[in-house]
């Protein structure tokens, strides 16, 4: 077997800083409206403006809703089961679709202070590890 490497589960999703790592989104110059995963093609679906920039998300927030899953959904998801899904607000008034980790999942709850992790997701075909952002619960 060769070296093992870790690869995103999705490219362009977050962006190693010095503080860590952050989710890069779209802020709209015109209207103001907030995109996450970042629009590449440039044009606000608010507004239809053109001007759109790259921002950093806050990687703290708290949960806006939640759910358990206890069966693995079809083709996919190849993480394990059951898992914990939902949606984070961070400060910025942006809602974030994440899973949550390092806690019990019927612990996640509306209102949860959280904090955003890169965490192994699942092992792709060659064995290399699969991250994704999740939200995990902070004081």
């Amino acid at each position: 077997m060769g070296n093992k490497h870790q690869i995103p589960v999705r490219e362009n999703l977050w962006r190693d800083t010095s503080s860590g790592p952050r989710l890069m989104g779209s802020k709209c110059l015109v209207c103001g409206e907030l995109y996450f995963p970042r629009k590449d093609n440039g044009v606000c679906t608010n507004c239809q403006a053109r001007e759109l920039e790259e921002v950093e998300f806050s990687t703290r927030g708290k949960v806006y809703s939640c759910t358990c899953v206890m069966q693995r959904p079809p083709v996919y998801y190849k993480g394990e089961v059951p898992y914990a899904i939902g949606f984070v607000e961070l400060p910025e008034g942006i809602r974030i679709e994440t899973l949550f980790t390092d806690c019990d999942i019927e612990d996640v709850h509306v209102g949860m202070p959280v904090e955003m992790v890169l965490s192994k997701l699942h092992e792709d075909e060659s064995g290399n590890d699969v991250i994704a952002y999740k939200f995990r619960p902070t004081d």
